[in-house]
């Protein structure tokens, strides 16, 4: 894995913003919402570690993050592989010092029937969809429950980015959505796992949102002939989710469904 800029030891945080002090592990950063995510973030006070393959555009959004007064940490992992999923969250805690905010946002669509689709993109909608939040999921939550019990906002917080095909299967898009629905229900599940212990698990249910994942014809028919200028934007998507982690204590938001207006469905 390659790493880029992170905060040497002893040195202060700017005074500002809810998630000041705090370290928030962003997967998915290359593009989209996941860096459009990782700005929000940054902004809010959150020093970052940024996962994605592509090293040359997670550095460039890392500069992105220290203009804002940010450090961060350059992470890149093919979240495919178990022991990278894994290990990246190792590495974003040994980098940032702590984990207070886990946002799941690496994903892979493909579109196609059961009867004629290739298994091939049955399998890395899976393995990245679900495999890999149940695995980083798994390796964060020892140390969010640290965090939670030890930190000065008193909780810590787990988003995990699905869609709105967790919650509407459509013909042509069957796989995808039963990987949604998968996060929808490991989510809840978790959720009520360690509600008690002060971490935080929400889900963000997108609709269309213009980034690289939709820009594949074939999954963005699934628009039904809405226009692309009408969707979202990943901005729109980041302020859901750092509205989810920016709550009082004491609030949990766990479920933000957000479309464009003009999505019927």
């Amino acid at each position: 894995m390659n790493t880029g800029n992170d905060r040497q030891a002893g040195d202060a945080a700017p005074p500002y913003g809810p998630l000041s002090g705090c370290a928030a592990l962003v997967t998915g950063a290359s593009s989209g919402i996941g860096a459009a995510t990782a700005v929000a973030l940054a902004r809010q006070g959150a020093d970052l570690a940024l996962v994605a393959r592509r090293t040359e555009r997670l550095e460039d959004l890392a500069a992105t993050v220290g203009k804002e007064g940010r450090s961060c940490a350059v992470l890149t992992a093919d979240l495919r592989d178990t022991a990278q999923a894994r290990r990246c969250v190792e590495d974003a805690v040994e980098r940032c010092g702590r984990l207070d905010v886990l946002v799941n946002n690496a994903g892979y669509a493909a579109v196609g029937s059961v009867e004629e689709s290739d298994p091939e993109g049955w399998e890395r909608m899976i393995d990245l969809n679900v495999r890999a939040v149940l695995h980083t999921s798994q390796q964060a939550l020892p140390h969010l429950l640290r965090t939670a019990s030890d930190g000065p906002r008193g909780v810590a917080d787990m988003v995990n980015v699905s869609s709105v095909a967790g919650r509407l299967a459509r013909p042509g898009n069957g796989v995808y959505s039963a990987t949604k629905h998968a996060v929808g229900a490991v989510s809840d599940a978790m959720r009520a796992e360690v509600a008690a212990r002060g971490v935080r698990v929400g889900v963000i249910e997108p609709g269309m949102v213009a980034t690289d994942l939709t820009a594949d014809s074939t999954v963005a028919a699934a628009a039904r002939g809405m226009p692309r200028e009408s969707w979202l934007h990943p901005e729109d998507i980041a302020r859901a989710i750092a509205f989810m982690v920016t709550q009082p204590s004491h609030a949990a938001v766990n479920e933000i469904m957000v479309r464009p207006t003009a999505q019927e469905h």
